[in-house]
């Protein structure tokens, strides 16, 4: 992993990419070791625990006229990220796609190993033609969450994992990443002061993506006939 990792915005570590990249060889070995404590002691570097908000490109409306109109990114550590695409990949992946828990995950289509958008769409027409052959007309009603990610309580995601049948190391270690996180903002070369955060899913981390699934994984469709 370490040799393939992406040219992406580093976090307020300081270590790049390409850093990264060409001394792999020296310290994989001893990252490797580390990393391993830390899932074993359920302790996150308090370096991971801080970000920096920046507003990227990419805007949410056709005609951006103000920042709130740009999506925010909170860069983290790249070896934060590692480090949690590794669990995510060891410990959260099989739990979504074990036949025990399948069905729980079945409706669930972003952030995991078997969903993509024409799955999301097979499944909303799918049913729609179906009532269509007995009915003359069907009301779809769809909600979407603004801002899901950031109305997101810690303490809702970790009860959430909690009912899962994962280590209890890297339980502990969940609940020591969210605890205690802060972020700044950044605008330009202006920086904020740091404010601790009790909520929102990192939209910028490795692990706070997949962890929003489990958070919504006991929203259900609705179907009802009149």
């Amino acid at each position: 992993m370490l040799n393939t990792v992406k040219p992406s915005a580093f976090g307020l570590d300081g270590l790049r990419d390409w850093f990264i990249r060409l001394a792999a060889p020296v310290f994989a070995q001893l990252l490797t070791h580390l990393l391993n404590l830390s899932l074993e002691q359920s302790v996150v570097p308090s370096q991971w625990k801080s970000s920096c908000i920046t507003r990227n490109r990419i805007a949410k409306v056709s005609q951006p006229r103000t920042c709130s109109d740009y999506r925010p990114i909170s860069v983290t550590p790249i070896l934060s990220r590692i480090m949690e695409k590794l669990l995510v990949k060891s410990l959260l992946y099989p739990v979504i796609t074990e036949p025990e828990c399948r069905h729980i995950f079945a409706d669930q289509y972003a952030y995991k190993p078997t969903g993509s958008t024409t799955s999301a769409l097979i499944s909303i027409f799918q049913p729609i033609t179906n009532l269509l052959q007995e009915h003359d007309y069907v009301h779809l009603i769809s909600l979407d969450f603004s801002k899901a990610f950031d109305s997101v309580r810690h303490y809702s995601l970790v009860s959430k994992l909690a009912e899962f049948a994962l280590p209890e190391c890297f339980y502990n270690w969940v609940i020591d990443y969210i605890f205690s996180r802060k972020h700044q903002t950044k605008a330009g070369n202006v920086k904020s002061a740091f404010r601790k955060i009790n909520a929102s899913i990192i939209q910028g981390s490795g692990l706070e993506p997949v962890s929003y699934v489990f958070t919504a994984c006991d929203l259900r469709t609705c179907v009802v006939l009149i």
